[in-house]
């Protein structure tokens, strides 16, 4: 009875290279090995087997990523990716790949977990007043009982390192997904772990619940933008698959499309482009970052920060490349113009709202949603032919130097009256005076700032650089005169910070040294009274300046936070001044680019 039928279908096994797989698979099989720790391992030895898990991952993966790379450098460049695939006699086109293995895939899988590892340097160290950054327990209601019983007794929330690894599992799969069900899959498997993991803050728990929900909520509602453009678009050319819409584009635009096509094909790519660029955090989908930022576990903040920016990046190009690119019709053209609103628009309000902040996390995302910006500069610039190298280096500077600022961030903390360590000091008139209290701190805080602000001599300024060149070359010279404004607007904040580190007394020394002259005694030099008078009412009034009852000192790392500062201090500065090596590569890489 069913003979026919099944003589009728046929089941081609797919042919999978699983070496050029073996990072993803490094990765996602320790998340497994991970979750099957916190099963069976005793409480004793749990975080030590899952710290060796997690960084032995890792350090797999990455040597992983270079032996495929420079194994198979011949067939990277004689295979590389280009949308316009040879058809088949009877017009159909020939794609059934899910993930895209190239060297600009193969690349940023360095990029990130280059970044990951020197996050999760940061999330391991319990410092001085050994302290993890994360809740006892995380489904606990903040401020019960059983939350201080779980604190007193010294329960340790070790579920954040599979959780890790399934995030970074993610991310390594969304740059290089050729389909939209992986990309789909890619996105939610980096999100989700992410969701939780911001949700586990030690301190200010409400703070952080609050900052979970908002991301989940806004995520979601991205994610749901995201499958409904995909669906669109496959209500479009019949396929999910990326190579195959964009050869129906092409054809429709030699051949003339009916406009109903052409308005379908719009708003899917309009709707795939929101999602993406919720995730890089661009203009008008960048609300959730400062709360998320500030929220989170500061070591999640920065891998957060680092690694997701640099997988959604690297997925926007290809957005960008595939369907704007290639079949450049009026439809593309009318995207980019958005494109070009967007990342005005996201410059300036990264610059123009990161002025105000007073709170240095938030601060410091206002600061990430302009870099946003400037690599968006870059990115348009492919309508020219600009070349890759420029993003895949802007993201490595960006990348390193968001993880070693967020790190220096973990260990400036307030004090309470009995001298316990409480959480980080966030606000920035907390910092005035660090460079007395830890003057290593403050000189590798100051280059990463400056190095934000694209000062020669730092890395920072070879990457908007590359960024801002691709720009003029790909014909977006009014986005870089709009980017060249905004870095030097956004120098004021960041020099802001270096001033109250070196310039400003500390709290608690103002108060001391800059007494407030008492009216029925007045001081025998007028004069002298006067101008201590008008100095101590200035740092009281200051937009810098805190009024708090707590302390602010320095924790003292345990040394892998302290060597995820010194890596990217070295990484920062190195690149600054010798970044031919490093550009020279990635030249080579994407020479096919452009």
């Amino acid at each position: 009875m069913f003979s026919g039928l099944l003589t009728a279908t046929t089941f081609n096994v797919p042919e999978i290279n699983w070496a050029l797989l073996a990072p993803v698979l490094i990765v996602a099989g320790a998340a497994v090995v991970s979750v099957l720790v916190e099963a069976f391992v005793p409480d004793r030895a749990r975080r030590h087997t899952q710290i060796g898990v997690l960084l032995i991952a890792q350090i797999g993966a990455l040597l992983a990523v270079v032996f495929t790379m420079t194994a198979n450098r011949d067939a990277l460049a004689e295979n590389f990716l280009f949308p316009i695939r040879r058809m088949s006699a009877d017009g159909q086109v020939l794609s059934n790949q899910g993930m895209i293995i190239d060297n600009l895939t193969l690349s940023i899988q360095i990029v990130i977990l280059i970044a990951s590892i020197l996050a999760a340097l940061v999330m391991i160290d319990r410092t001085s007043a050994n302290q993890d950054p994360f809740a006892s327990t995380a489904a606990s209601v903040p401020g019960s009982q059983y939350e201080e019983l779980a604190s007193s007794r010294g329960l340790q929330q070790t579920e954040v390192f599979p959780l890790f690894l399934f995030a970074l599992t993610g991310m390594l799969v969304f740059p290089g997904a050729a389909d939209f069900i992986t990309m789909f899959i890619a996105l939610e498997v980096l999100s989700l772990p992410l969701y939780a993991l911001t949700a586990m803050a030690r301190r200010r728990r409400l703070l952080s619940q609050e900052a979970a929900f908002k991301y989940f909520v806004l995520g979601s509602f991205a994610s749901a933008l995201f499958l409904f453009g995909a669906a669109l678009l496959y209500g479009y050319s019949g396929s999910i698959d990326l190579t195959v819409i964009t050869n129906v584009a092409y054809m429709h635009q030699n051949s003339g499309q009916a406009p109903e096509f052409a308005a379908l094909y719009l708003i899917g790519v309009t709707l795939v482009l929101a999602g993406v660029l919720f995730k890089v955090g661009a203009v008008p989908f960048q609300a959730w970052t400062p709360d998320v930022y500030q929220g989170a576990p500061t070591p999640i903040t920065g891998f957060m920060a680092a690694c997701t920016k640099i997988a959604a990046t690297i997925v926007l190009v290809r957005v960008v490349y595939f369907f704007l690119l290639v079949p450049h019709g009026e439809v593309a053209e009318a995207i980019t113009k958005g494109l070009w609103v967007v990342a005005i628009v996201t410059m300036l309000l990264g610059t123009v709202a990161g002025l105000t902040q007073t709170d240095m996390k938030r601060m410091l995302a206002y600061s990430s949603i302009g870099h946003t910006g400037f690599i968006m500069v870059a990115l348009l610039g492919y309508m020219g032919g600009s070349p890759t190298t420029a993003i895949v280096f802007y993201l490595l500077v960006y990348g390193v130097s968001t993880v070693g600022a967020f790190a220096v961030v973990t260990l400036v903390r307030e004090v309470g009256a009995n001298g316990e360590v409480l959480g980080e000091a966030n606000h920035i008139g907390q910092w005035a005076g660090l460079a007395k209290r830890s003057p290593f701190l403050a000189a590798a805080f100051s280059i990463f700032l400056l190095s934000f602000a694209g000062i020669p001599g730092t890395a920072g300024f070879i990457a908007k650089f590359t960024a801002f060149s691709a720009g003029v070359g790909g014909d977006a010279t009014p986005l870089v005169v709009v980017g060249v404004l905004a870095s030097a607007i956004s120098l004021f904040f960041y020099v802001r910070i270096i001033v109250l580190m070196y310039f400003v007394a500390p709290a608690e020394e103002r108060e001391t040294v800059v007494p407030t002259p008492n009216a029925a005694d007045p001081a025998e030099d007028g004069d002298e009274a006067s101008e201590l008078e008008g100095a101590h009412v200035a740092a009281r009034t200051s937009v810098v300046t805190l009024e708090s009852n707590t302390g602010v000192g320095v924790v003292r790392s345990n040394g892998t936070t302290l060597a995820a500062i010194v890596v990217a201090l070295v990484a920062v500065i190195g690149l600054g001044l010798f970044p031919s090596p490093v550009l020279s590569v990635l030249g080579d890489l994407f020479v096919m680019w452009g």
